[in-house]
């Protein structure tokens, strides 16, 4: 029987969460956790063995099946992404899977078809999405949204919105990420910096700045200048708090961090999920995070986007 599997790397948010939602930079960059997807024919949709039954379950599979003209196929999936981390576990399933799915029925199997498998993927799903994260599974090293630094590679819309995604230069880093258990929904917390931003002058101000952080540090990045990138993602920390996405939780694990580390800060839309930490030292980080009840997890930038790991007739 015919098998094709195919991986994707996880991703974080370096800098510009939440400034994005109003036209301001933000970038992503993959990280050395994969997911892979092993896709086969099937009579009947099974996800890891198990009959997808039920019309919500596994939207981001029936997503991508349908947007390739496929109705059933059996599909194993294995991961060393934590799920409901804020490193991307959904986006690269989506675009693992529509690799897989697009190589064994004989599809396109460009980059640009497979983030857009994916975009579409994690829209339906979630009701409302940007490409970033699908972007950064998909190319992998690192990439940007509504900045005017790097290389275009595509350009996706929705709803209204546009967004145009560039490939950014990501030198060879180690972060370590601290998961704090909590699991925050995006939506409401997004809804919330909206409302602050309506009735306060301020909150749009500290967007603004957000935004010119991000730009300073994809400049910092392509210079290769560590010690002032994680001074940039110390600040971008401190701004977002300021606008009220971060926890004491989130608080305490980067506080722990910066005895030991260039810079962290939350990554994602804030309220749990994860922070992370630019450094050299992962070892004290991580026992610095384990001390406070985080979960550590040390890992690397230069993470190829998604690939054909396997093919079998």
């Amino acid at each position: 029987m015919r098998k094709v599997t195919a991986s994707a790397p996880g991703k974080m948010i370096l800098l510009g969460e939440h400034s994005v939602v109003y036209g301001k930079p933000a970038v992503a960059l993959a990280i050395d956790r994969r997911i892979a997807c092993t896709v086969s024919p099937s009579r009947e949709l099974l996800v890891n063995g198990h009959r997808a039954s039920g019309s919500i379950a596994h939207p981001h599979i029936k997503s991508v099946l349908r947007d390739n003209g496929a109705a059933n196929v059996s599909v194993d999936a294995v991961t060393d992404i934590p799920a409901s981390s804020g490193l991307g576990s959904s986006a690269a399933l989506s675009a693992s899977f529509s690799l897989a799915v697009r190589r064994l029925f004989g599809r396109e199997t460009d980059e640009e078809s497979v983030a857009a498998d994916a975009f579409n993927a994690e829209y339906t799903a979630q009701g409302r999405a940007s490409p970033m994260d699908t972007s950064v599974c998909t190319h992998g090293g690192g990439v940007a949204l509504n900045c005017p630094i790097g290389r275009h590679i595509w350009s996706f819309s929705r709803g209204g919105n546009s967004w145009d995604v560039t490939e950014v230069e990501v030198p060879k880093m180690t972060f370590v990420v601290g998961y704090t258990g909590i699991h925050a929904p995006t939506g409401p917390i997004v809804e919330r910096v909206r409302k602050y931003k309506e009735r306060n002058r301020f909150a749009s101000d500290v967007i603004d700045e957000i935004g010119a952080v991000t730009l300073d540090g994809v400049q910092a990045m392509a210079r290769n200048d560590t010690e002032e990138l994680g001074r940039i993602m110390t600040q971008n920390h401190k701004l977002l708090s300021i606008l009220g996405v971060s926890c004491d939780q989130l608080n305490k694990l980067v506080n722990a961090s910066l005895p030991y580390s260039y810079g962290a800060k939350l990554t994602g839309s804030g309220g749990g999920g994860s922070m992370i930490a630019l450094t050299d030292r992962p070892e004290q980080v991580c026992e610095a995070i384990a001390v406070r009840g985080g979960v550590p997890m040390v890992v690397h930038t230069g993470e190829p986007g998604v690939r054909i790991e396997d093919e079998q007739d």
